[in-house]
């Protein structure tokens, strides 16, 4: 699985790293970043896919 943060629908509520930590890192503005590339290791999908259903302004979204 490989996700997306869309910069322009994403306010910064940081609902993402909270949930998956491992994928979504915070930078010093708030706003996720993707250290990985957006690639989500096998083990932590059930947790990046709760991130994208909870994710206020629905700004993740799969990729490919």
């Amino acid at each position: 699985m490989k996700v997306k943060v869309d910069g322009v629908k994403c306010v910064g509520y940081g609902l993402c790293e909270k949930l998956c930590p491992s994928v979504f890192k915070l930078d010093e503005f708030g706003f996720p970043q993707l250290p990985s590339d957006g690639l989500v290791p096998a083990a932590d999908e059930d947790r990046a896919a709760q991130a994208i259903a909870q994710c206020p302004e629905h700004a993740i979204s799969v990729v490919g």
